[in-house]
């Protein structure tokens, strides 16, 4: 990672060594893209309003997230099939997350399984579930994250449907993969990644083995998956997750401050703000612009954490200073752990976790209880004088 000072240096080297296909997998948005651009340019409209004279000799930047201290207000989001970027991807993102003392989200899509998280992270890996089909499915996996000892599971609500992701259908994206011609041709201009992925096959979605047969292949295993998904997804099913899990529940994916009160209503502990990185619907706000509405809506009765668009550790100061306890990263991490694997992942977290240092000194906020809107000014006026309400 010599040479890797930011995360745009980290996108780079993991464009680097990806093929096409993969690559445009991380980075693809869906439609025309423009909830990518919306996303990252939200974060321009903002201005961080320093105030100095503050005593801002030692910075701590410790955050309390559902009753456990972490060292930084970053974690690692959900990001599904990472064994593809490269093998063992999901458990080199969660021994990152461990060693930097932050949370690590397992993906529903991911190609480690929960009782392998559970043996790393315990006190750090969260699980992500995308609700199965077969009811029966759900059930178990919210039981097996329970006995692996995680504490916090993520019900994410925002895939009611397959999105329409062009990038993927122009490189004949399918999965199980099954690389074209010309597909083959580019990963060779990738030897590091080709070379790994001849020697490993196709990734295995471990979690979903146990119902597609104990012999089942990757290949078959996928298939049986994608039968389970996208299943329905109801108010009903929030009901029933709470009462099958004990611990901290989260939904992800709330865009509303009408679905954050009903939320609410249900005993959930806490919501990720999130569009899921633009991949679902174009169209949709940036989830910083929506972010105060949604924090005023629950006020302290709910957690409120925030996804989407960050890449610099300033833009974690501002979801923050607008209203979020806990800021998640995705693609970020993923360029880490495609270009350098654990130390790449590692290193992505360790460039947030300087940024924000070197920030919150210049802003005159010593810890992160200090952060909140006075901090904040906004290129809508309009918005900025809402904000300071």
């Amino acid at each position: 990672m010599q040479g890797a000072i930011n995360i745009e240096d980290l996108r780079k080297l993991a464009k680097k060594r990806l093929p096409k296909i993969a690559y445009d997998f991380i980075e693809g948005g869906v439609d025309d893209e423009v909830g990518l651009v919306t996303n990252e340019q939200s974060f321009r409209r903002a201005r961080l309003v320093p105030r100095y004279l503050v005593d801002v000799t030692v910075r701590d930047q410790s955050t309390t997230l559902f009753g456990r201290t972490y060292a930084s207000p970053i974690g690692i989001a959900p990001t599904g099939i990472a064994g593809l970027f490269r093998p063992g991807a999901d458990l080199m993102l969660a021994e990152a997350a461990r060693d930097a003392n932050v949370p690590f989200i397992m993906s529903g899509a991911a190609t480690g399984s929960i009782e392998d998280l559970g043996r790393i992270a315990p006190d750090h890996g969260w699980y992500q579930l995308y609700s199965a089909k077969d009811d029966a499915i759900s059930a178990d996996l919210i039981a097996r994250a329970g006995d692996a000892g995680l504490r916090t599971l993520v019900f994410t609500v925002d895939v009611p449907v397959g999105s329409n992701r062009e990038r993927n259908l122009r490189n004949g994206w399918g999965w199980p993969l099954n690389m074209s011609l010309a597909t083959k041709l580019e990963a060779l201009r990738h030897p590091g990644w080709l070379l790994e992925y001849l020697r490993t096959g196709t990734p295995l979605f471990a979690n979903w083995r146990k119902y597609a047969g104990a012999d089942a292949t990757p290949e078959a295993t996928a298939i049986y998956m994608s039968t389970q998904n996208r299943a329905p997804m109801t108010w009903k099913h929030v009901e029933t997750f709470r009462k099958l899990w004990k611990g901290n529940l989260v939904l992800k994916g709330i865009m509303h401050p009408d679905d954050a009160r009903r939320a609410a209503t249900l005993g959930v502990d806490g919501l990720m703000v999130s569009n899921h990185g633009a991949r679902q619907l174009d169209l949709a706000p940036a989830p910083l612009e929506v972010l105060p509405a949604i924090r005023d809506a629950v006020g302290d009765r709910l957690t409120v954490m925030f996804d989407g668009g960050i890449r610099r550790g300033a833009d974690v100061l501002v979801a923050l200073c607008r209203g979020a306890k806990f800021v998640f990263v995705g693609r970020p991490t993923l360029y880490g752990v495609a270009a350098g694997g654990t130390a790449g992942a590692t290193h992505a977290l360790g460039i947030f976790k300087r940024e924000i240092d070197l920030c919150m000194a210049q802003m005159g906020a010593p810890t992160i209880a200090d952060l909140g809107p006075q901090f904040l000014m906004w290129e809508d006026e309009e918005d900025l004088r809402r904000n300071r309400r």
